[in-house]
């Protein structure tokens, strides 16, 4: 029967599964999650060489909020199956799955703790220069390799029941395209940008581009997406990328995925207003941002040419000029995603690091202010969009919110 394991609990049950740990060496386990929705833990056999691993378990309440708000437990197999599908289309790029369990809804997976979350990385100004090629293909494999263009009709119905993730699809929903945008409980930020938080809500022309949004979000099932790809669900090293915690994936356009990690990147540029008080060293961190965001696109349009080139079964669309289309699409879309993940996570109800570890209140400010000053125009004039570099020049020119 479920129940939430403790560490104690926890250590016995790894213990008990044949093969995950050989040796005799005590085992220690400690609690690590700093998430909202699940208890993460730590395995390990005692000693500088022990083996360790990672067991998730999901809770049946939003863990920052109580038993008040439920979920679903089967979010668990979700994410494990889709880690699963995800190794596949992209092998080695996230942790590899060791067991699974229905009844305590956990899963047990490689343990990365040598590897830094990148929202950290990026607030410590830590330079990646295999991100851009690593997390790029990754999000061209995934979405490609699990759309029309590479699975059968049949298949892909067939996962898009498997995956239909309902509830944590109606937190999505609500979170990131209606909360900001009207006078919701859940809403959340600091009194400086009070006046910004409420224009949100009169702002009619940014409203109706938010109700397309959010209608495709609800309607068009292109691809398996990740759900929650931000920078707090990669992990770097200097030489590799991984990408954890799938448990919001369901089929949904292209451009959701592409526009997340995005999103985090600006967020995370116009943060460092508070995090780099030098001028010059801030500026030049910027601009490394702005180019890792070139790099990203590039690499995953690269990739999913080749991808459309070599694994492309509907032959319908097999029309010159249809990919250059399809393409544009994506990126406006990634370009409008972006900007509302960018807004839900200044005045919604869960906010990031990269802001919130601001000490100066008045920076903090000026940081949110830009970014949702950036959030906007990708938003409103994300049609206007056919390139990266257009999308780019749309961030790096002078405009008001």
């Amino acid at each position: 029967m479920y129940h939430a394991l403790t560490e104690d609990e926890v250590v016995e049950y790894v213990r008990a599964l044949p093969g995950l740990f050989t040796g005799t060496a005590p085992l220690l386990s400690r609690e690590i999650g700093d998430g909202n929705l699940n208890m993460v833990f730590q395995v390990r056999e005692d000693g500088v060489e022990g083996r360790s691993v990672i067991v998730k378990q999901a809770l049946p309440y939003i863990r920052v909020i109580g038993e008040s708000w439920p979920m679903t437990l089967d979010r668990a197999r979700i994410e494990c199956e889709v880690l699963q599908i995800q190794n596949e289309y992209d092998p080695g790029r996230v942790p590899k799955v060791y067991h699974y369990d229905v009844e305590l809804a956990l899963f047990i997976m490689e343990d990365l703790s040598e590897y830094m979350i990148m929202r950290k990385a990026l607030i410590s100004r830590k330079q990646y220069p295999n991100f851009p090629q690593h997390i790029g293909r990754f999000l061209a494999r995934t979405l490609f390799l699990s759309s029309d263009y590479a699975l059968e009709s049949g298949i892909k119905k067939q996962l898009v029941g498997r995956y239909i993730n309902p509830e944590l699809c109606k937190l999505s929903e609500d979170v990131i395209f209606t909360d900001p945008y009207c006078d919701s409980p859940r809403n959340n930020y600091h009194s400086l940008i009070e006046r910004e938080a409420l224009s949100l809500r009169q702002d009619i022309e940014l409203k109706l581009e938010v109700a397309k949004l959010k209608v495709k979000f609800l309607t068009q099932a292109q691809a398996l997406v990740h759900g929650d790809l931000h920078t707090g669900s990669i992990m770097v090293t200097d030489t590799d990328t991984r990408v954890i915690d799938p448990e919001f994936a369901f089929f949904a356009p292209m451009g959701f995925d592409i526009g997340a990690v995005i999103g985090n990147i600006l967020l995370n540029h116009a943060a460092h207003i508070g995090h780099s008080s030098d001028p010059l060293q801030r500026g030049e961190y910027q601009q490394y941002l702005i180019g890792m965001i070139r790099g990203v696109w590039m690499f995953f349009e690269e990739e999913f040419r080749s991808l459309w080139k070599d694994r492309m079964i509907e032959p319908s669309v097999n029309i010159e000029g249809y990919l250059n289309d399809v393409l544009i699409n994506i990126l406006q879309d990634t370009a409008g995603f972006a900007g509302c993940k960018m807004i839900r996570r200044v005045v919604g109800i869960a906010h990031v690091s990269d802001l919130e570890s601001i000490a100066d209140e008045q920076l903090r400010a000026e940081s949110e202010k830009l970014a949702l000053i950036n959030a906007r125009k990708l938003v409103v004039n994300r049609a206007r969009i056919t390139t990266i570099n257009d999308l780019i020049e749309m961030i790096e020119s002078d405009g008001s919110l």
